[in-house]
Formats: C-alpha cells, structure tokens, sequence
C-alpha cells in the first residue's frame, strides 16, 4: 500500500517505503516520472511500475534498464504491460498521440538496445519514432538511400560506438536538430565507449549535442520534446 503525501510546497508524492514517486512530475514537465530499473529489485520496479500507472491511467508508464528476471515478473503482474526484450524496456499503458516524428538513426545491429530503448522513450514522450537501422557510414550507400526518409523528420537521433562517425555525416545531410548517442560498441582501445563520446563531442559538423554513453532514454527525451514543439497542438 502506497501513502501520498504533499508538503504544500514541492509536487505529491507516492511513497511505497523503498522509493518515492513524483506523481506531480507530468504535470510541471508534460511527462510523468520513469523508473530506472538498474539496482533495482524486479519487485521494486513491478511495484513502482505499477503505482505510476494508477496515478496516470490515460497515458504511458515507462521503466528503463530492466532486466531479464524483472521483465519477466512484470509479464506475469502487469497485464497489458508492452515489454521491450532488446530495449530492456517495460511499457504499462497506451502511449499518447505523436505529434511529430524523430528519426532513430543507428550505425550497426550492436547499437540496438539502446536504438530501441531510445525509440520506445520517444513513443512513451508523446512522438513517433522511425528507427532507421545499420546504416553506419563504413557502407555510406545505405545511409545515403535513407537521406529522405531521415529528412521528414522534426529530430534525429544518430546512435554508433566505433569511431562514432555517424553523427558528423547526419549533420552535413541534414539540417534538423541532432542529438548524437555513443555507445559502448567497439574494438580494442575504445574505452567502453569514451571514443565514440569524444569523437562526437569534437564534431565538425555545427548543430550537434551529445549525450551521455549509451543514454538511449535521455537522446529520446530531448528529441521527442523538439518534436512535440514542432507540430502545433
């Protein structure tokens, strides 16, 4: 049994012992709070899940960084939950109309967990996504063949380890905003992604933002924002 408290000054919250909701968040920011399920128990992220979800029944609830025993628990507790085996993510509800469209642009078939778990942030934050996959620039023919479709979008996301060169060649394409994720996928010396985080923070190419390694959930945050802001309401 959850307990809500208000202090009259900061927003509600739902306190369930172990953690502390934000119930106000969606209605000071447009999105309500997400769980993050890495330290966490599969019981605590079920629980917490679920409370979100009963503070918001007309809209999504998302649980990031869930792993395979929670995900599995959640299967069996919230029926009706849509659950991401690649993405590690656990969706409890129906996701809100898009108004506008982000482009999920990934390098290679290893960067799509966190493609994935970015595509899914982005439907949960009230966009459609387009995930465009294994479009790295080692065969640029296949980006180049996706140059229109990723140019409807309102936002792009570029996602790639490696020497992370995709982003710099998204940005000379196209002039949407960009938020670049590195991941950490990559051979010998690439330092669990650093590599890829530096090589896009030294960009040439202007109007590129970075986000942290393999933050798949906060790239699709901030483009499904840029997207939303684009279409009128």
């Amino acid at each position: 049994m959850s307990k809500v408290v208000s202090t009259g000054v900061t927003a509600a919250t739902a306190d369930l012992g172990f953690a502390r909701l934000d119930l106000d968040r969606a209605a000071r920011t447009g999105d309500p709070e997400v769980v993050f399920g890495a330290g966490k128990t599969p019981e605590q992220i079920a629980a917490a899940l679920a409370r979100l979800h009963e503070a918001h029944p007309g809209r999504a609830v998302l649980a990031t960084r869930v792993g395979e025993e929670a995900r599995a628990l959640c299967r069996d507790r919230l029926p009706g939950a849509d659950i991401d085996d690649a993405g590690r993510t656990v969706t409890l509800g129906a996701v809100p109309p898009p108004r506008g469209k982000v482009a999920v642009v990934c390098a290679g078939t290893s960067d799509l967990p966190v493609a994935r778990e970015c595509a899914t942030t982005v439907a949960v934050f009230g966009a459609e996504p387009d995930l465009v996959v294994d479009v790295g620039v080692a065969g640029l023919h296949r980006l180049l063949a996706e140059r229109d479709r990723i140019a409807e979008a309102d936002a792009v996301v570029a996602i790639a380890g490696m020497e992370a060169a995709l982003p710099t060649v998204l940005g000379g394409l196209c002039g949407k905003p960009l938020i670049a994720v590195p991941t950490s996928v990559g051979y010998g010396w690439h330092l669990d992604g650093l590599t890829a985080f530096l090589t896009m923070l030294n960009s040439c190419a202007p109007g590129v933002v970075t986000v942290n390694i393999d933050n798949g959930f906060g790239a699709g945050v901030a483009a499904a924002r840029v997207a939303r802001q684009s279409v009128a309401p």
